[in-house]
């Protein structure tokens, strides 16, 4: 899963980064409202964890107009306010969750385990295609009696891949929701990864391939 960190704090947002990165979440981190609001705005994430007390717009602003929008990503407020009312007025524009600072690691997870289930993401179920199952705690692909252990790039593009079953994911959507906005990146990073898992597919005798649509992106083949 992909989640947009909006958090102005910056020591903040990089120590939850680095807690989501090693349960293997994807981030992105804006430190304004205004770039938050650009990068939410694409669609491309999971849960959005959002400040409310942000520079250039707050965060309150920014969830209302994400919702104007028609943006329904599970939106999760952080913020030092403990106070009633501003607990009514962001769930009132459309939070899914208010979690209040300082917190605690295990009750961040749980809040996004959640605000992604309520919204049809099953967070906590290994993803399957075909014949093979993503062991999310493992870190593995599975194929019958035979495992193999994926990188965390490998692990996440072959998410993806099976999170689309039946669609192409395109280049541009494997850099954005792998590598993020940010990184300087090659589009042929993502030929290597590919590559990669291919050659895993492979040595687990998996009837699962990766098919290429030139000019456009991958996606899964064999399921029956």
């Amino acid at each position: 899963m992909r989640i947009l960190i909006v958090e102005d704090e910056t020591g903040l947002a990089e120590a939850v980064a680095a807690i989501l990165k090693k349960e293997r979440y994807s981030t992105d981190i804006a430190n304004d409202g205004q770039t938050g609001l650009e990068y939410a705005l694409t669609d491309d994430y999971d849960c959005i964890l959002l400040d409310i007390m942000l520079p250039k717009m707050n965060g309150l602003d920014v969830l209302s107009c994400l919702r104007v929008k028609g943006i329904e990503t599970p939106v999760i407020l952080l913020t030092a306010k403990s106070e009633i009312e501003d607990k009514i007025n962001g769930l009132d524009c459309g939070a899914d969750d208010y979690l209040t600072k300082p917190f605690s690691t295990g009750e961040l997870l749980a809040r996004i385990r959640a605000a992604t289930r309520r919204k049809g993401i099953p967070a906590d179920i290994n993803p399957k295609y075909g014949d093979i199952v993503l062991d999310i705690k493992k870190g593995e692909m599975i194929c019958g009696t035979n495992s193999v252990v994926l990188g965390r790039k490998e692990f996440q593009m072959m998410e993806l891949l099976i999170s689309n079953a039946g669609n192409v994911v395109t280049k541009d959507k494997f850099v954005i929701k792998i590598w993020g906005y940010d990184d300087d990146s090659e589009y042929n990073n993502v030929e290597v990864y590919v590559s990669f898992l291919r050659k895993k597919l492979a040595m687990l005798n998996s009837r699962i391939q990766i098919k290429t649509r030139r000019g456009i992106g991958y996606c899964l083949d064999g399921a029956r």
